[in-house]
């Protein structure tokens, strides 16, 4: 295809996984707003969030299914609409199930922005999947960093402004798409029935149930962060902003590391540090947490872009639908988790209260419980990437 619509495609996915992020960004600002407003407990706040996390995974199944037949095309115009309808739900919503409904219709369009992008960028970059994947994920914590900012500037303007910013991004996405000739798909395994053969592939299996631990280390943390650390005497969505921006720097730069460390050392060198980064947030307060905060980001950042990338490098055969449920299964696990992070702050800050502490004091020891807990996804990664490193080499080995 033409180099200028190529490069037109690939921006077009740049912008519309920004607005992927920032619907991350700014709910995970606004979730107090929407608990007094609306006399809603952290488990309901997780319910509402859980429900962008299992619209996503429907989107990428569906996308994964359909990518062959329909095409990028058809569903980057599903993405446009379902973010256009979901966020003018959300500023219209009037309570609980209001915001439910809403929520799902964005997941499912961040959904659909995933499962058309990813196959399509891998497909048209061919020869430089894994780098070409990391750039373009630099938008999702590049995404983060600006609605972050958005929250903090707009904190007293109200949550529905806040929403409404997301519309000028989404709007100039669907410029970018709309009268564009998209690629037909040439380098990726495109027979939908050889795509679901590969899924048997014991290594796909795996890497599926890893993608739910890297994908709860990373949103299990991020999209809490104002509810964990809103009094560790650090400023929430200012820390949500400095990790998504290394991580975004990171992603950018992450070529050459992951050539040179391969992407197992990568993923197995990321669960480290993210154990210890979750490990002292959970244990800091003031300045240190901004320390702990850049700790977490280097561990995370390449945990998405680079599951991606080893599944359609080591994992060929299952094709778009390979790369949308890996995605799927990471989202789905947070549609599960969030009600129960939710449902841990609440009785940790029942215990923090038993035991006589009161106000900023209690929400405190109970976030800091929140992370304590939280490290156990980083801590079985130790050992499950360990294992895929070590497996990976003696499989090298015999092929050479």
């Amino acid at each position: 295809m033409e180099q200028i619509s190529k490069n037109r495609l690939f921006l077009a996915c740049c912008v519309a996984l920004v607005v992927t992020a920032m619907t991350f960004a700014i709910r995970a600002g606004i979730l107090t707003e929407l608990s007094e407003q609306f006399t809603l407990s952290d488990q309901q706040l997780g319910w509402v969030n859980s429900m962008a996390f299992l619209g996503f995974p429907v989107a990428m199944i569906i996308g994964g299914l359909l990518y062959n037949e329909v095409g990028p095309k058809r569903m980057m115009y599903a993405a446009f609409f379902s973010h256009l309808l979901g966020l003018v739900l959300t500023i219209m919503a009037g309570g609980f199930w209001g915001l439910l409904i809403s929520t799902f219709f964005i997941g499912f369009a961040n959904g659909c922005v995933e499962a058309a992008c990813n196959p399509m960028i891998a497909d048209m970059y061919h020869d430089n999947k894994t780098t070409m994947l990391n750039k373009f994920h630099v938008w999702f914590p590049g995404g983060i960093v600006i609605g972050s900012l958005v929250a903090q500037v707009m904190s007293g303007m109200g949550w529905q402004a806040q929403i409404g910013v997301m519309l000028i991004p989404t709007l100039f996405y669907a410029y970018l798409i709309f009268g564009q000739t998209f690629p037909q798909s040439e380098h990726i395994e495109s027979s939908t029935k050889e795509n679901i053969k590969g899924l048997a592939n014991p290594l796909f299996i795996f890497i599926a149930i890893c993608m739910t631990l890297t994908a709860s280390t990373e949103f299990g943390t991020t999209q809490w962060v104002e509810r964990i650390l809103g009094n560790a005497g650090a400023q929430p969505m200012l820390i949500l902003a400095l990790v998504t921006g290394l991580m975004a720097i990171g992603r950018y730069f992450a070529g050459g590391l992951v050539h040179r460390l391969n992407p197992t050392g990568v993923l197995w060198g990321s669960s480290i540090i993210a154990a210890l980064g979750i490990y002292m947030m959970s244990i800091v307060t003031g300045p240190l947490i901004y320390v702990a905060a850049i700790l977490f980001a280097i561990g995370i950042c390449y945990f998405w872009p680079t599951m991606l990338g080893f599944t359609s490098e080591y994992i060929p055969k299952t094709g778009a639908l390979g790369l949308s449920l890996v995605g799927g299964a990471g989202m789905f696990a947070m549609s599960i988790w969030n009600p129960i992070i939710g449902g841990w702050l609440d009785t940790n800050r029942a215990k923090a209260i038993a035991d006589g502490l009161t106000g900023d004091a209690a929400e405190l020891a109970a976030g800091q419980m929140t992370l304590g807990s939280l490290v156990l996804f980083p801590a079985v990664l130790i050992v499950l990437f360990g294992g895929l490193y070590f497996y990976m080499q003696r499989r090298q080995t015999a092929v050479a």
